[in-house]
């Protein structure tokens, strides 16, 4: 038939077969309103008629959904097994229809295959169930949700073991033409709950890096194929974590936070017998500590691979309290000539002998570090591995369970003081860290109270004497100061002698100060001084020990700021248990002034004639010849410079810096350089010479000389004082003849 048909096809008569399987085939659904059975089973009368759902037009029928494929009808594969007093649902879809696209389902049940049907409940027909389940699909214990348009979930809240046997799945017909399956099929068996869960109740208390095991008893009774599963978590607060499940096929699964200590040996099963599962976490920390519960499920294994949780049981085991380290670690330092006494007295050169008893309640599961601290200094150190870092005169070993004992060979002086034994106590996480090596968790540190040591010593004794061996009479003169160190006494064996040098400003100086200039210490090291650490790297100032006792101080050019009062301090040094050399005395002299009567330096200059020129092209030459008072080593720059007339501009010829860099002036003429010569010929002589003379060289010459100083070598020139000669004419006719002779004037800047 057509599907675009007008005349729509006979409906089957009640109660007529499939021609394909024989069975009684349902009604088609009229569009025009909901079909139902005319009298309900059981029913004393008929319920009323339900009212039309929708009024659609015969011809609607004919046209097809899914074109001319036979309708399926399908439910949950089966059998299904479920535990009474738990939730059960049955699914049921149907495909391949025509017709609307939202379907209508029944359900019906029997304890047979060949039993009488029961209905039970209907998408479109609110009297559809039978009277003996209608209290139940009332209450909802018993209902039926749609999905989808073609898909719906028969549920029971709570199964009984009546609910037991086969559910049938029907479709009312709204095909154009009957074809394909109308109903399926499934069985539900409903088992009783046997599911057991009794849990042993942990330890309330498990001290921090101990084992703790978590054991739990989980049964049933084995009526059908269930299986078995068993969780472990852990409440703290409102959270609880998963900390491991054995699953139903005996695969394991953890929580995230424990996934890694399961896979380093920390947490692991312990299956028993008769139904006794243990779970171990070893080591255990404080996050540890809280609520366990154990949860034990049974699980159906249906038709296509999938697991069904059909009912569980979760137990409180008990809450659990990890005691950290910390609250029983305890650490106790003593002597071990007088374990009851806080304080020693020894001799040089005797042995010191101190003991360290650790004690906690999980000491077996704790890995130590112990140090000994001498104030707080660290001298000897046991790593857990047992490792000992330490210098030469100094051991510790281990000598039993948590104790310990130090050993210091040659005491002195140095070593007296507050020794404490200090503990970290360490937990082993398991596994392998990044860099390859153990995991570990350092859960307390402990320090004892104090074992004083006090080591008798007579103290060395010296007389000081500072002198100078050069005294500055003016500025840039060297000194030099020696400090004598005599009488010596009681310096111990090894000892040796140090020095400190100090300056301060002059007395009425406002205000006076004090400096560190620098010190030798007992090994020869040189420390300098913050004001004074540019001068003594460059050797201007030097502090050197001349002879076993005696120590100098020099400044190569004394400046008027090293002025006012010089001491120096002896100290004597000794060498320790530890091999180092540490101060045990010190004495200062008393202080010597360096001073003297700072006069401004002066510098006089004279200039003469040496060479005469008579003549146009002769050769003029003269000298500069120059005179200083208080001024010490220096160097020179000489300007030559003229003027036509004395009252005209003054002009540079020539220039000569103190490092002898010559250059020309501006006025020079460029094509003459040739015939400028400046030299220094003395220490204190300088010389100018122009050959060819013109008659535009006419006029007067003088030298102008400035004094140049330095601090010390590589540092910039520093201008100490300058002078000008007197001038010096240059006076000739063209015709030949000429006039020469000095000007007396002198002037000093």
């Amino acid at each position: 038939m057509s599907v675009m048909g007008v005349q729509a096809a006979a409906d089957p008569e009640p109660g007529a077969q499939d021609p394909h399987t024989g069975e009684p085939q349902p009604s088609p659904r009229r569009p025009a309103q909901t079909t139902r059975p005319l009298v309900n089973e059981n029913d004393e009368k008929p319920p009323p008629l339900p009212q039309p759902r929708r009024i659609v037009p015969r011809v609607q029928l004919l046209v097809s959904n899914r074109g001319c494929s036979a309708r399926v009808v399908t439910v949950s594969p089966g059998p299904l097994i479920r535990v009474e007093g738990q939730p059960v649902s049955i699914r049921c879809d149907v495909n391949e229809y025509s017709g609307p696209r939202e379907q209508d389902f029944e359900w019906m049940t029997s304890r047979e295959a060949s039993g009488a049907r029961m209905k039970i409940i209907s998408t479109f027909d609110a009297s559809y169930s039978h009277s003996s389940l209608s209290k139940r699909v009332a209450s909802g214990d018993i209902s039926v949700v749609r999905l989808e348009d073609n898909e719906v979930e028969l549920k029971i809240a709570e199964a009984k073991a009546l609910d037991a046997g086969l559910y049938w799945c029907q479709t009312p017909s709204t095909d154009s033409v009957i074809s394909g399956n109308y109903e399926a099929q499934v069985q539900l068996i409903v088992i009783p709950n046997t599911l057991s869960v009794s849990p042993q109740t942990p330890p309330q208390e498990a001290a921090e890096g101990s084992d703790l095991t978590l054991s739990c008893n989980v049964t049933r009774a084995l009526t059908q194929p269930t299986f078995l599963s068993v969780t472990w978590s852990l409440k703290s607060g409102a959270t609880s974590e998963e900390i491991l499940t054995l699953g139903p096929q005996g695969g394991v699964a953890t929580g995230a936070k424990f996934a890694r200590r399961y896979a380093d040996g920390g947490i692991r099963l312990v299956p028993g017998k008769n139904g006794l599962f243990e779970l171990v976490i070893s080591r255990v920390t404080t996050s540890d500590g809280g609520t366990y519960e154990c949860n034990g499920t049974e699980w159906t294994h249906e038709n296509g691979g999938k697991w069904i949780k059909i009912v569980e049981n979760t137990k409180e085991m008990g809450t659990v309290k990890v005691i950290p380290t910390g609250q029983s670690l305890a650490v106790r330092a003593t002597s071990s000539a007088s374990p009851s006494s806080t304080s020693l007295l020894l001799s040089p050169s005797d042995a010191l002998t101190l003991l360290c008893s650790v004690t906690a309640d999980n000491l077996q599961a704790l890995a130590l570090e112990v140090t000994w601290l001498a104030g707080d200094r660290d001298i000897v150190t046991m790593e857990r591995s047992g490792i000992v870092i330490s210098n030469t005169s100094s051991s510790l070993e281990r000598t039993g369970a948590g104790e310990y004992r130090l050993g210091v060979r040659g005491v002195s002086a140095e070593d007296g003081g507050d020794y404490t034994c200090r503990v970290r106590a360490f937990i082993d996480k398991g596994g392998k860290s990044a860099g390859g090596g153990g995991r570990w968790h350092m859960a307390a540190e402990k320090r004892s109270g104090p074992v004083t040591v006090k080591v008798s010593q007579i103290m060395p004794s010296y007389t000081l004497t500072l002198e100078p061996a050069l005294n500055p009479q003016m500025t840039a003169e060297p000194t030099e100061l020696a400090c004598h160190v005599t009488n010596v006494t009681h310096l111990p064996p090894g000892g040796r002698l140090g020095v400190t040098w100090e300056h301060t400003s002059l007395p009425g100086e406002a205000p006076q100060t004090s400096h560190h200039i620098g010190s030798l210490d007992g090994s020869g090291n040189l420390l300098l001084g913050s004001m004074y650490t540019d001068r003594l790297r460059s050797g201007v100032m030097s502090l050197t020990k001349v002879q076993p006792n005696t120590f100098k101080l020099q400044i190569i050019r004394t400046q008027e700021i090293d002025m006012g009062q010089y001491s120096c301090s002896v100290s004597a040094w000794s060498v320790n248990s530890q091999g180092d050399m540490v101060k045990i005395a010190e004495y200062k002299s008393s202080p010597m002034t360096v001073r003297w009567d700072p006069k401004r330096p002066s510098l006089n200059v004279v200039a003469k004639r040496v060479r005469e020129a008579s003549v146009g092209g002769a050769t003029f030459e003269m000298s500069c010849t120059l005179t200083t008072e208080n001024l010490g080593e220096a160097g020179y720059s000489v300007l030559i410079q003229s003027q036509e007339s004395l009252e005209s501009n003054v002009r540079t010829i020539m220039t000569l810096s103190p490092d002898n860099v010559l250059q020309h002036g501006g006025a020079t003429d460029p094509n003459r350089r040739d015939s400028l010569v400046l030299t220094k010929s003395g220490p204190a002589e300088f010389r100018f010479r122009l050959a060819g003379v013109q008659l535009s060289d006419r006029g007067f010459y003088w030298c102008d000389i400035t004094a140049w100083t330095k601090q010390q070598a590589g540092q910039t020139w520093t201008r100490a004082t300058s002078a000008e000669s007197n001038k010096v004419r240059i006076d000739f006719q063209e015709n030949g003849g000429s006039i020469i002779h000095p000007c007396l004037d002198l002037k000093v800047l």
